[in-house]
């Protein structure tokens, strides 16, 4: 599992969990067993099973130890991130703010031990739109981890590849181009310069150079990722979907409608066809092939699509959600294309509206960290 060769990891921890079903050892290595599959799904994309099969060795670990025990908060965590895949954002909170709650009671304010926690707490803030709130939680979690292990540990740049994640969300480009200048060495030393781990990386690198306009190098870095994918090194068909849709962004700057149209495509099938299909991914797909229709004047296929997209957005976020703000600019779009100027006045004024509020909510807290 380290080395991301989960495919090759599942039969082991599948035969471990059988002979501890079938034999008398202790309930805690039976947990034990039971735990490690469920990271394992959570790994490989397969998030149902995932959360059944958590919520299972959870049962049987509180019960083997007890409720509030340290274990547990981790376990909660794992939980947590399940959620947080498919987009339960409300059951996320919940099993982190246990997690939370358990480990603070066993741990100092600065203790290495909450770092992780932090460091979930920003990834779901990304996840809801709370930006500056999760900039917080990772610097705080970064402070932590960098006094314990110091600048160059791989663990260290684990947390600064989700900073820049961040960052690149926000498009605060250079920014992101300096802690992805400092990752990329050490990670290489430690996957080798062809690792599929190492994807995650290389799309955000691909982005970097994209906005430059740089693209012969923003396509050297789809291209590794793809390979990675094509060679079933990656198996989590998250990160296969985001690689499509990267390279359908890549060939619409490029102006090949017809690439970009058989990249969402393709990342569509990969989403929809998957156990548990992650809605904020299939809209952001949806709304990349409007896009490409509309580029074409096709609008009543457009149409559709973001119609389809903007339900399925909101039907997971609240009404003003940083993630709305990309469908709604392509609906403006589209009715402004159609000569339909008071819907589309509409629909500015409702982006306008969540752009306000981001610099609202972003003010104090950026003032705070100061």
């Amino acid at each position: 599992m380290a080395s991301g060769s989960y495919a090759t990891a599942l039969p082991f921890l599948e035969q471990a969990l059988q002979m501890a079903r079938e034999t008398s050892v202790p309930e805690k290595e039976a947990c034990a067993c039971m735990l490690d599959l469920a990271y394992l799904y959570k790994n490989q994309g397969k998030l149902k099973s995932a959360e059944t099969t958590c919520l299972s060795g959870l049962a049987l670990q509180q019960k083997v130890y007890h409720p509030n025990h340290p274990y547990v908060a981790h376990t909660l965590r794992i939980l947590s991130e399940i959620y947080r895949k498919q987009a339960k954002y409300p059951q996320a909170a919940n099993a982190l703010e246990r997690a939370l709650t358990i480990i603070r009671d066993v741990s100092r304010a600065d203790d290495l031990e909450l770092a992780p926690f932090k460091v979930d707490m920003a990834r779901l803030f990304v996840a809801q739109g709370k930006y500056a709130h999760a900039e917080s939680y990772y610097k705080e979690a970064l402070e932590i981890i960098e006094t314990n292990y110091g600048p160059e540990h791989f663990y260290t740049t684990k947390v600064l590849v989700s900073m820049a994640e961040l960052y690149v969300r926000q498009g605060r480009y250079s920014e992101t181009e300096s802690l992805i200048t400092r990752i990329l060495p050490i990670q290489e030393r430690v996957f080798g310069p062809d690792h599929s781990l190492l994807v995650p990386v290389w799309l955000i690198a691909s982005r970097i150079h994209q906005a430059k306009g740089d693209l012969k190098t923003t396509k050297t870095f789809l291209e590794k990722s793809l390979e990675a994918v094509e060679n079933h090194t990656v198996s989590d068909y998250l990160i296969e979907s985001d690689i499509r849709i990267r390279w359908g962004e890549f060939y619409r700057s490029c102006n090949e409608c017809q690439k970009a149209e058989e990249a969402f495509q393709k990342a569509l099938q990969i989403l929809q066809s998957a156990e548990n299909a992650h809605a904020g991914r299939i809209a952001t797909a949806l709304n990349n092939l409007a896009k490409i229709y509309i580029d074409q004047g096709r609008f009543s296929k457009a149409q559709p699509l973001c119609r389809k997209a903007l339900d399925m957005l909101e039907s997971v976020f609240e009404q003003n959600h940083p993630s709305m703000l990309d469908v709604l600019e392509t609906l403006a779009q589209l009715h402004h294309e159609k000569g339909d100027t008071a819907e589309a006045t509409k629909l500015k004024q409702r982006i306008e509206e969540i752009r306000m509020q981001q610099r609202e909510t972003y003010a104090p807290v950026a003032t705070a960290m100061e």
